[in-house]
């Protein structure tokens, strides 16, 4: 069983920054790859960014290539999304994700685990 809990959402403007932060339960958060899924309002939940276990490999959707960057620290069992140059398609509750299958998938899986997620709002 594997807790997710995210936080460093909020309110800024197109251009500004956020860091999300996502700090998991239990002692084998290095077993789990770990990644960021969205969703905005009347859209389905779509791929962000995911991590491999130990760090080494990431992955991004073209929309946010360039922009964001997914790190992780399994001494602190976290992992953060660096999000710049932000839009107002960002917009979104941005879920962190915990999965046993392959880092490089793009979607996610019945067996995965979700945290709250956390409001991001882009204003224009």
């Amino acid at each position: 069983q594997v807790q997710l809990v995210e936080s460093g959402g909020g309110l800024v403007q197109a251009g500004g920054s956020l860091r999300l932060s996502c700090a998991a339960s239990g002692r084998t958060f290095s077993s789990y790859a770990m990644g960021w899924f969205r969703q905005a309002p009347g859209k389905e939940r779509e791929f962000v960014a995911r991590i491999s276990r130990s760090g080494g490999s990431t992955y991004y959707a073209d929309s946010v290539k360039g922009r964001f960057t997914i790190s992780r620290d399994n001494a602190k069992n976290t992992v953060y999304l660096q999000m710049n140059s932000l839009r107002p398609e960002d917009t979104a509750v941005y879920y962190c994700t915990a999965t046993k299958k392959a880092s490089y998938s793009t979607t996610y899986f019945p067996d995965d685990y979700w945290g709250q997620g956390t409001q991001v709002t882009v204003s224009s």
